[in-house]
């Protein structure tokens, strides 16, 4: 009998996740609460709600769905996977102690600390009086972050002091990002090309995915405020030692510390790096797939994605991981799950976004999507729905356009060649997506 898989959410992610569940050779049922138009395409969308727990725990037992993928960040933190654990159905995604390492980006620097990982130095406010006097006493730039999750925009990088002043009013005083910026930290600013690192783990055994960048920004040459991120691609070319370095200095130790604090975690965790010239230092945790991340990684990965999730979520990854090598000639050296990922292959998203976003934003506008899809392109849905037969923005970030390809730069022009056949009011998306891959150190 096919397996029956829910996944949890509504956005590119989400479609992507889907995307590829449906590659899986065992042709598993999978649904999608609430889902998108573009998971309609090879999932049953639910109207449920993901912060409903009980209606989601109800579906799962009414429906005998063997596992259950949580994509966003919203319901891993209120604790969905505790519900769904104590009704003994399959969970990729950790309980709400591992989910805090997102939902509480103090506490995210604590288990830094303990770890003896390197990160930004940091203080933390919950006063804007307090946060600041400390202005007066330190050096510009710096960072500014709710130490909730604002859905990747409760950031600001701040060169001068005006900037610092009004984002720390915005988040305190104005409370722009709700009870996720009621608590603030104020870091120091350093530099370097940044790296996302996707950790699929049990809790005991892990691997690492394709090591992928994104671009945060609005505007071309990392410009304006951020966003969700507007364009990602993978694979990031790494030295060996550094491949070796992010591993020991950084998984390892993570992965130890919530195991020496009791915490169970089984699902993803999303590594945000910079490589500064000293080194690669934790700017971030995910508790789930990255966004658009997720669009250029999965695309790469080697095997079934839906045994990887499941032996996940059962506790048997490292049983799962002894059938891959080593990833051959081609492989990230010191890569751990290196034989996960096909690096003969090159995988580029573009995100089309809404005039406006990230702040008000165009809504309701047709779209016009490109005539054919193939295995070297297609069409991701986020910020989509359907009114009256029609397809209609409804989000920020629209859509992604995905191009994969035997190195960057065929990647890069089918993902554009896709965007620029797809139409709707106010389409907006940068040009400079994977143009340059930087600095393997900063």
């Amino acid at each position: 009998m096919a397996r029956k898989v829910l996944v949890i959410g509504s956005g590119g992610r989400e479609h992507a996740i889907v995307r590829q569940l449906a590659l899986s050779p065992r042709e598993p049922v999978i649904f999608a609460a609430p889902g998108n138009p573009g998971t309609a395409a090879q999932a049953t969308n639910v109207d449920l709600d993901p912060m409903d727990s009980d209606s989601v725990v109800d579906f799962c037992l009414r429906e005998a769905v063997d596992l259950v993928i949580i994509g966003p960040e919203d319901p891993l933190i209120a604790g969905l996977a505790d519900h769904l654990h104590r009704a003994e159905i399959a969970v990729f995604g950790p309980g709400a102690q591992g989910a805090r390492l997102e939902g509480d980006k103090e506490f995210a620097k604590e288990v830094l600390a303990s770890a003896g990982v390197p990160t930004p130095r940091y203080h933390s406010f919950s006063s804007s009086r307090a946060a600041l006097k400390h202005l007066d006493n330190i050096d510009l730039p710096i960072v500014i972050k709710a130490c909730g999750a604002a859905q990747g925009k409760g950031v600001a990088v701040c060169s001068v002091r005006d900037e610092a002043e009004a984002f720390i009013r915005e988040c305190l005083d104005d409370q722009r990002f709700g009870g996720a910026g009621l608590r603030i930290l104020i870091e120091e600013c350093i530099f370097g090309p940044e790296l996302s690192v996707l950790v699929v783990t049990d809790g005991q055994s892990y691997c690492l995915l394709a090591p992928s960048r994104d671009h945060k920004r609005i505007g071309e040459n990392d410009t304006g405020p951020n966003t969700g991120g507007m364009g990602a691609f993978a694979p990031v070319p790494l030295p060996g030692d550094l491949a070796e370095e992010i591993d020991t200095r950084i998984i390892l130790p993570v992965l130890a510390e919530l195991r020496r604090r009791d915490i169970p975690y089984r699902g993803v965790l999303y590594v945000g790096l910079m490589l500064t010239r000293s080194g690669p230092q934790v700017l971030e945790f995910n508790c789930r797939f990255g966004d658009p991340e997720t669009q250029v990684v999965l695309p790469l990965l080697e095997g079934d994605f839906l045994e990887l999730s499941a032996s996940t979520a059962a506790g048997k990854l490292g049983g799962y991981l002894q059938g891959f090598a080593d990833g051959g000639e081609k492989g990230l050296e010191n890569w751990p799950g290196a034989g996960m990922t096909d690096w003969s292959r090159h995988c580029v998203v573009v995100v089309g976004a809404s005039d406006g976003y990230p702040g008000n934003y165009l809504k309701d506008k047709a779209i016009e999507l490109p005539g054919s899809e193939n295995e070297h392109g297609w069409i991701i849905h986020a910020g989509t729905k359907n009114r009256d037969q029609e397809l209609v923005t409804s989000g920020g970030r629209v859509l992604g356009a995905v191009g994969t390809g035997s190195d960057l730069a065929t990647a890069r022009k089918s993902a554009y060649d896709l965007l620029n056949d797809t139409h709707f009011e106010g389409l907006i998306y940068r040009r400079d997506i994977a143009a340059a891959k930087g600095e393997n150190r900063g």
